[in-house]
């Protein structure tokens, strides 16, 4: 972004007087004052800490102006400070005001499962022939969406919003925030079911990404899902489908999966194969919904092979890392709810290997009173014949373990942890681990397996 004071203090109605400064540029927002570019507007926003906290700081580290919240105390200084009455709703009305300057065609991305990956892959096929900004890293809610925008540089052509959800209302604000032209949403899952209920009530509250749709946009959906299609059905805009039922615009006619890599071909051009360079099958659902969203946006679709071969995925999704012990792990620390555990279960269980087939399966969170049903559930895709031992973490994890032993898997081969007993889970892989063994590891963030992959893949990591 290039704004002049001057600009921003009349695009979210500054109340202080800012005329000294008004000529200032700047060029990047930021609401981490360790973490700033030279050139930034610093956004002071109320968390666990105030942000007026860190405005000082934020200017050592090179903002040339900070927002100022009217309910605090305006400090004597001669920095400029923006007086608003709330800084976190003028950071969304200057989002709001810069990406109507710049234009973009907006395509926003969300789903239970795989809206991060769906979105790198969007971005990459509309990059071979756009200038594009996608969000960065998880920087997908009321915050991370209009430092997003706000970010986007003035010669941008199409923006790639993810968009999260944890609570109803959440996809209807940063819908209409955005305006998409082209709202994707990948499937419909369990993950936050504590906050919804129902997938019923999931679907709906996913269906909000349509509440900012331009009149003449598109809802491209996952066509499998019925729960979408009775809802997609009411839209006023047009709608395309996509997923491995023939029924759908845009379908898999066959599809080959590897431990690293997954190939397949698509009804609308015969003959032409996409090589994905990862692992799981699921990932080709992925795949479509990016296809189709290129499709609409006339990609060539030789552009869109050479585009999802190259795609580079954000950090933490699932990844093969080598670790220490020469073993392979599949990495999937970041966010796990039983839809994507079963699937990423079946990626492991695909994979050839000399050794052992391990499991490391952390809680998943936010299920709610389905918790216990859901954790539980997760034992039909564990066979003691594909993986051969399981190691649980949390609470929540127990219910599963009992499941397991209620099914005949060998009590010998299931080993559970608390939460807080990640360093003996550490020990004791690296005590059991070889170069031929395959291992997943798959949990919620709030889990921290991070930690335990860091030390399994210290001398091999990114």
């Amino acid at each position: 972004m290039k704004m002049s004071l001057a600009e921003i203090a009349k695009a979210i109605r500054v109340q202080n007087d800012i005329a000294k400064w008004q000529d200032l540029e700047v060029t990047n927002v930021a609401f981490d004052s360790r973490a700033l570019e030279a050139g930034a507007l610093f956004i002071p926003l109320m968390g666990e800490q105030d942000g007026h906290k860190y405005v000082a700081n934020a200017f050592e580290n090179g903002a040339v102006a900070s927002l100022w919240a009217s309910d605090h105390d305006l400090p004597s200084t001669d920095q400029p400070l923006l007086v608003v009455d709330d800084p976190l709703q003028a950071l969304q009305e200057l989002s709001q005001y810069y990406l109507h300057k710049i234009n973009p065609f907006v395509v926003a991305v969300t789903g239970s499962n795989g809206k991060t990956t769906t979105k790198d892959m969007t971005a990459s096929i509309l990059a071979t022939q756009m200038n594009v900004t996608k969000t960065h890293a998880n920087f997908n809610n009321e915050i991370g969406v209009p430092i997003t925008l706000l970010n986007m540089n003035p010669n941008t052509e199409a923006v790639v919003v993810e968009m999260g959800m944890d609570r109803p209302g959440q996809l209807d604000f940063l819908s209409k925030l955005t305006t998409p032209d082209i709202a994707v949403i990948t499937m419909i899952g369990e993950a936050h079911i504590e906050f919804f209920g129902t997938r019923d009530k999931i679907a709906d509250a996913k269906m909000e990404i349509t509440h900012g749709l331009k009149e003449d946009g598109t809802l491209v959906y996952n066509g499998d899902e019925p729960l979408l299609k009775e809802r997609a059905a009411k839209l006023k805009q047009y709608t395309k489908t996509f997923g491995r039922e023939l029924g759908n615009d845009l379908y898999a006619t066959s599809v080959t999966a590897a431990p690293n890599h997954v190939t397949f071909q698509v009804n609308e051009w015969p003959g032409l194969s996409f090589d994905l360079p990862m692992g799981g099958e699921y990932n080709v659902n992925n795949a479509l919904a990016a296809i189709m969203v290129g499709r609409l946006l006339h990609v060539k679709p030789e552009n869109m092979q050479q585009a999802l071969a190259g795609v580079e995925l954000t950090a933490n999704r699932a990844e093969w890392i080598q670790g220490d012990a020469g073993e392979a792990i599949l990495s999937d620390v970041y966010n796990s709810n039983p839809t994507a555990v079963k699937q990423v279960i079946k990626t492991l269980a695909a994979v050839k290997t000399n050794g052992r087939h391990l499991a490391v399966l952390g809680d998943m969170l936010e299920l709610g009173d389905a918790s216990a049903k859901l954790h539980a559930g997760l034992a039909e895709a564990i066979s003691h014949d594909q993986i051969d031992a399981v190691y649980l973490v949390g609470q929540e994890m127990n219910n599963l373990k009992d499941q397991l032993i209620k099914d005949g898997y060998p009590k010998e081969a299931i080993h559970s942890y608390a939460a807080d007993q990640l360093k003996e889970l550490t020990s004791d892989l690296k005590s059991v681990l070889t170069a031929d063994d395959a291992i997943l590891m798959k949990a919620s963030h709030g889990i921290h397996l991070e930690k335990v992959l860091a030390e399994l893949a210290s001398a091999n990591e990114k």
